[in-house]
C-alpha cells in the first residue's frame, strides 16, 4: 500500500483539493488507460478510480466486469504511477482487491446503509493493512453513516476519509441524490480526524452543475472532490450522463476558486472578526427570544390542560406558517429556510404542551 497524503486539512495544507477521478467503471482495459494517462498528463488528479463491481439497483443493466478489471487497474498504475482505487461490497471483492494491492478500498452508499454488510466487510479487513473511504449511506442518517465507519474501526481497520455522495430522496427534480449539507458538516464537527470527499458526480447525476457543487464543497472546507471521467462519456456503459472528458475535467478543477481560513490580509480579518462579533450578539438575542417564546408556550400548556383543549390545533398552526412566511418574504428569507425554523420551534412547543398536559 503507498502512503496516501489524504488527511483532514488537507485543502488548507496543500491549498488544493485532493482529487480523485476516473471512469464510472472500468468497461475496456483501453478505455480505463486511455482515461487515467488523460488524467495524469492533467496533473490534477492524485488517485485514480474506476467501479469494478458494479451495486446496480435494478437487474439487466451493467453490474461492472468484476475481477478480470483489477489487472487494468494495475497496469493503470503502473503506467500513471499514481495510486488506485475500487469500490467493493463483500469479502470476496475485498480479497481480491487486496491481492491486486488496490491502495485504498471505498465502500459504496448501497453497503454503507446496512450494517450487517458493514459487520462482514469490517470482519474480513480485520488485520489488513488496508485504507478505507466510506461513503455516506443512501439513507440521509448520520447515524447509519457514524455506524459504518466505527464498526470498521473497532476492527481496527484503517478509515482515512469519507465520501459525501448526496441522499436518495424520493422526488428529487433537482439532484440525482440530494447533497443536504448539513448532514456532512455535522460529521465534520462530529468527527474532526477524518477527510471528508465531495462527489459532485453522483450528487448532481448529471454534467451541468458539477462545478457548482464541487465549488461549494470547497467553500464549506471538503478536503477533495471525486469526479468521474471518461474518454467517451457519452457512450459510457454506465452512469454516462454524469461523466465528462479528461479535457472539460482539466477546466473544471482550474475553474475552482480556494478560499482561505482568515482572508487575505489583517484587515479583512479583522473586518471579519467584527461581522462575527456581530453574529454572536444577534444569536444571543434569538436564544433569548427563544426562551421568552417557550415561557409563553408553557402557560398556554397550563391553560389547555385546566380547559381541556387540544395540543394541536391546525388552523391555528396554519394561521402562524401564512403570517410568518409573509413576513419572512419582506425580509428577503428563503421561504424553505423560515418553514424549517417554524417547523422545529413546533415540534419543541408541542413537545413542552404535551408534557404539561400529561404530567
Amino acid at each position: 500500500m503507498r502512503n496516501i497524503k489524504l488527511q483532514r486539512g488537507y485543502l488548507n495544507k496543500y491549498n488544493k483539493p485532493f482529487v480523485i477521478s476516473g471512469p464510472c467503471s472500468a468497461e475496456t482495459e483501453d478505455q480505463l488507460m486511455t482515461t487515467a494517462t488523460a488524467l495524469a498528463k492533467s496533473g490534477k488528479v492524485d488517485m485514480i478510480r474506476a467501479g469494478i463491481w458494479k451495486p446496480r439497483t435494478r437487474p439487466g443493466t451493467f453490474e461492472g466486469i468484476g475481477e478480470k478489471a483489477l489487472q487494468w487497474m494495475i497496469n493503470a498504475k503502473k503506467e500513471t504511477g499514481l495510486p488506485i482505487s475500487v469500490e467493493v461490497a463483500n469479502a470476496n471483492h475485498i480479497e481480491q482487491a487486496l491481492k491486486a494491492e488496490v491502495d485504498v478500498l471505498w465502500i459504496g452508499a448501497k453497503t454503507s446503509v446496512n450494517p450487517f454488510s458493514m459487520q462482514e466487510i469490517a470482519d474480513a479487513l480485520k488485520g489488513t493493512n488496508a485504507k478505507v473511504l466510506v461513503k455516506n449511506p443512501i439513507n440521509p442518517s448520520l447515524s447509519l453513516w457514524l455506524g459504518a465507519i466505527e464498526r470498521l474501526e473497532k476492527a481496527e481497520v484503517e478509515v482515512v476519509g469519507v465520501i459525501h455522495r448526496g441522499f436518495t430522496e424520493f422526488g428529487d427534480k433537482i439532484y440525482r441524490n440530494n447533497p443536504l449539507w448539513q448532514i456532512p458538516i455535522e460529521l465534520m464537527i462530529i468527527r474532526p480526524d477524518l477527510a471528508i470527499i465531495n462527489d459532485p458526480s453522483h450528487i448532481c447525476g448529471n454534467r451541468t452543475m458539477l462545478h457548482e457543487i464541487a465549488q461549494k464543497a470547497m467553500d464549506l472546507n471538503f478536503d477533495g472532490i471525486m469526479i468521474e471521467v471518461h474518454n467517451d462519456p457519452d457512450n459510457a456503459w454506465s452512469d454516462a450522463m454524469q461523466q465528462i472528458t479528461p479535457d472539460t475535467f482539466t477546466q473544471l478543477i482550474d475553474n475552482l476558486v480556494i478560499r482561505k481560513v482568515k482572508g487575505e490580509n489583517q484587515t479583512a480579518h479583522h473586518d471579519l472578526e467584527e461581522y462575527r462579533r456581530k453574529i454572536d450578539l444577534v444569536d444571543s438575542d434569538i436564544i433569548a427570544l427563544l426562551g421568552k417564546r417557550m415561557d409563553i408556550v408553557k402557560l398556554i400548556g397550563e391553560y389547555k390542560k385546566t380547559h381541556n383543549t387540544l395540543v394541536f390545533q391546525k388552523s391555528r398552526w396554519q394561521e402562524i406558517v401564512d403570517q410568518r412566511l409573509q413576513h419572512g418574504g419582506d425580509l428577503d428569507l428563503n421561504p424553505d429556510f423560515v418553514k424549517i425554523i417554524l417547523k422545529a420551534i413546533h415540534d419543541e412547543s408541542i413537545n413542552i404542551q404535551e408534557k404539561i398536559m400529561n404530567d
